[in-house]
């Protein structure tokens, strides 16, 4: 039976492929790179992974191995993540000025003049799902 998505999506077992993981993957490590996240956030990014999951993972993205470990949580976290790039990318089409944005202390309700990144580093999915929801209201989505 096909689940649902954060994004309330029908889900089969092909968004789950290998191909897919590593592609997601390869993308995470590359907007953590352009935003500047250090090794523990990116952790708490994927869900409180260990630094050694993380080295292995960055290093079979690099490598260009196949990927096929992640289970439904990272992979949601890595949907919202990319959504969130997306958004960015759409609102500040200048890389610098979106990386720069999200670190930026925000005014929007429900960021206390705390940045996109912040919030998004208290660690729960509803909170990658928030900083995604507020993009995109911006987007006028």
């Amino acid at each position: 039976m096909p689940a649902k998505t954060a994004f309330g999506l029908q889900q089969t077992r092909a968004t789950h492929t290998p191909r897919l993981q590593t592609a997601g993957t390869r993308a995470f490590f590359n907007i953590a790179r352009e935003w500047s996240l250090t090794d523990d956030q990116q952790c708490v990014l994927l869900g409180g992974v260990s630094r050694s999951t993380l080295r292995r993972l960055r290093e079979r993205a690099q490598a260009g191995e196949q990927i096929d470990t992640l289970d439904r949580d990272k992979l949601d976290r890595l949907s919202y993540i990319l959504g969130i790039y997306k958004a960015l990318q759409i609102l500040h089409p200048d890389s610098e000025s979106a990386a720069a944005v999200i670190k930026r202390p925000n005014r929007l309700p429900g960021f206390n003049r705390h940045s996109m990144l912040a919030r998004m580093l208290a660690g729960g999915m509803a909170d990658l799902a928030f900083v995604r929801e507020a993009l995109d209201h911006q987007r006028g989505l």
